[in-house]
């Protein structure tokens, strides 16, 4: 007992002295330890308190900064991955789809016939259509003209009167014949009349189509062709004019009485009507249309029923059995492509098909194909020639308009 009593003491003064128990230490442990558990529980509430709290002024213009940084440095690097795709594509295309310099490009063509006529009239009938084949002195169309028509009855009946009134000077003067002869001039002056005013007409459509001419509008040809119409007019008012001396010759010599002179006047007034009707025949020929050569319409210009002038053209043949190759070559490459020469070409409307052509033409094509040196020295003016060549041989389906490749 009284051991015990000292291991109390003991117990108790070790106390007082400052040296917690066991059980002391495992209470103070667990103390220590609840308020860390109740600290950790609180820190993800107080940052989802943090997150939720409104953030300042400053913060939110901080945070749409950074958004438009990001946009903006995305935006760049898609532009520059576009710029590198682009750049790399056309660094490609450049290496493998570089142009061959030392081809030519050409274009076929053969010779094109415009038909025309001298006859005005209306077109009343055509005999064949845009792409059909035709054959030299084939008939192709018909133009019909009513004032020729008549033209022509008159020129008959000037040559009857003509001869009727030779045959009475050849019997002598009589009333008859003075009537008659006073009937040719009558008739011959008529005739001059109508052969003035064709005149003026004509005169007056030569002028436009001068000055169309003169204006780069019409052809050369077209105003040839008008010439001639109103040099043929003129003939006309002097071969009217001379047939009105004519007939008052006659008139004169018949009133004067029959004489040798008379009898070769009124043979002088049947040959004038002889020749006026072989005149008006002559622009009858061109009623009918006839192609100058054979090959194929290209095209027709006016349609069934409408007027047509002197000299315009109706269609135009194109000669396919004769084609041939036109190129634009600088002077500086004339020296590959002489007189005579075989050339290889492609065709690509045909499959790319390889022909052989022999050179026959070289010309200059005009200063407006002058290419002009930008240099002051060191460099000179270059001309463009037109170079043609014929195939060797026929080509199938060879058609004008077609590409021409010349390697």
């Amino acid at each position: 007992m009284g051991k015990k009593n000292d291991d109390k003491k003991h117990d108790e003064g070790t106390k007082t002295e400052g040296f917690p128990t066991f059980e002391e230490k495992k209470d103070s442990a667990e103390v220590v330890k609840t308020p860390t558990q109740a600290e950790q529980s609180s820190k993800p509430q107080a940052k989802e308190a943090s997150e939720n709290k409104p953030l300042t002024e400053q913060e939110e213009k901080a945070k749409r900064r950074k958004i438009r940084q990001a946009k903006r440095l995305a935006l760049i690097a898609s532009m520059l991955i576009l710029v590198a795709v682009v750049a790399s594509m056309a660094i490609w295309g450049i290496m493998h789809l570089r142009p061959n310099d030392k081809s030519i490009q050409g274009q076929a063509d053969c010779e094109v016939v415009r038909v025309s006529g001298k006859l005005g009239g209306r077109l009343v009938e055509l005999y064949v259509k845009e792409g059909d084949y035709v054959h030299k002195g084939q008939r192709l169309a018909k133009i019909y003209s009513s004032t020729t028509d008549a033209t022509y009855t008159k020129a008959k009946e000037m040559k009857n009167v003509a001869a009727n009134q030779n045959q009475k000077v050849e019997r002598g003067t009589r009333y008859e014949i003075i009537e008659s002869a006073r009937k040719m001039v009558e008739q011959a002056k008529s005739a001059r009349q109508q052969a003035i005013a064709a005149e003026e007409i004509t005169r007056k459509t030569y002028e436009r189509i001068n000055n169309l001419y003169n204006e780069g509008v019409v052809t050369e040809q077209k105003r040839d062709e008008a010439k001639a119409a109103l040099d043929a007019a003129t003939a006309a008012v002097g071969t009217a004019t001379a047939a009105v001396e004519a007939a008052e010759a006659q008139l004169l010599m018949a009133k004067n009485g029959a004489q040798a002179e008379d009898k070769a006047a009124s043979q002088g007034m049947e040959n004038v009507a002889q020749a006026t009707v072989r005149e008006v025949e002559a622009l009858l020929e061109d009623e009918y249309l006839i192609a100058p050569c054979d090959g194929e319409i290209t095209s027709i210009y006016p349609h069934v029923g409408e007027l047509v002038i002197m000299g315009s053209p109706i269609m135009t043949i194109a000669n396919i059995d004769d084609m041939w190759a036109a190129f634009s070559v600088r002077e500086e490459k004339l020296n590959d492509l002489p007189m005579g020469k075989e050339i290889d070409v492609e065709i690509p409307a045909l499959g790319n098909m390889k022909a052989k052509m022999q050179v026959f033409y070289v010309h200059d094509m005009g200063s407006y194909a002058t290419w002009a040196a930008t240099k002051a020295y060191g460099d000179y003016d270059s001309k463009t020639f037109e170079v043609k060549a014929r195939p060797l041989i026929p080509i199938p389906n060879f058609r004008p308009g077609m590409s021409v490749i010349l390697k």
